[in-house]
């Protein structure tokens, strides 16, 4: 997980998983050719996974890729060469068909199982959609924050994660725990993936309602399976920052 800049408007400072913003090059012609396990898709998901591939590389300098000529994922030693590619890549000022067409790679979307889709309530005035991915990554990739969007990296057990953001430590917004929570019931990456693939992703776009006492909760569906369906409204719009020192 990332640590995202204290400066950025939204979730300033907090523990999440590296991700961001659909790009309108994640799209442009000659990606869908150079991708593989995306066939059939409709251009909005396709592009929601090409994203999660890219901003993983930008983010946390892991890359779902294979060479396209002996079709295996790029090792440490190919990464370390594609390290210059990250910043041009999340300035925009190279897009990812360009990318993979230049370095001979197809991107390893056949390693993305979807796990959530969240939608911000409307009652927000930033509003995003979201969808959350799991995937095995390459044991050889050491993955470090770009030192803009995100400030610190670090490799963390759910429990470990949820634990610290308990003790102050941490700022974990709600759904970003809700997802590290559920993902942590599994013992290994294998079981959380293979759980992923047998379990329908149910939306949740929470809703702003007041339980019996009269208190405003966001509630979100039951069939999504997390461990909560109701939280304050509160305990979500005041996320505990880290203790100082």
């Amino acid at each position: 997980m990332v640590v995202r800049h204290h400066q950025i408007d939204f979730a300033s400072g907090a523990l999440v998983f590296p991700g961001g913003k659909v790009d309108k090059l994640d799209m442009a012609p000659g990606v869908r050719e150079r991708a593989d396990g995306m066939e059939g898709l409709d251009d909005w998901e396709f592009s929601m996974r090409v994203a999660a591939i890219r901003e993983a590389f930008e983010e946390s300098g892991v890359l779902l890729a294979r060479s396209e000529q002996t079709g295996s994922l790029i090792d440490a030693g190919r990464l370390k060469a594609l390290e210059q590619f990250r910043d041009p890549l999340n300035k925009g000022e190279l897009g990812i068909a360009d990318f993979l067409v230049r370095e001979g790679l197809r991107l390893a979307g056949d390693m993305l199982t979807p796990f959530a889709h969240w939608i911000t309530p409307n009652m927000m005035p930033k509003r995003f959609d979201t969808r959350f991915y799991l995937a095995s990554a390459p044991a050889d990739h050491l993955a470090v924050h770009d030192g803009s969007e995100s400030v610190d990296s670090v490799w963390i057990r759910p429990h470990l994660a949820l634990q610290e953001a308990d003790e102050g430590k941490r700022t974990i917004i709600f759904p970003t725990r809700m997802n590290v929570e559920k993902v942590g019931r599994s013992p290994s990456v294998a079981h959380a993936i293979e759980t992923a693939r047998k379990t329908p992703v149910v939306t949740v776009e929470p809703q702003v309602m007041k339980n019996e006492k009269g208190e405003p909760i966001l509630r979100i569906p039951a069939e999504a399976g997390y461990c909560v369906t109701d939280e304050p409204l509160s305990a979500v719009a005041n996320v505990a920052k880290p203790k100082a020192g």
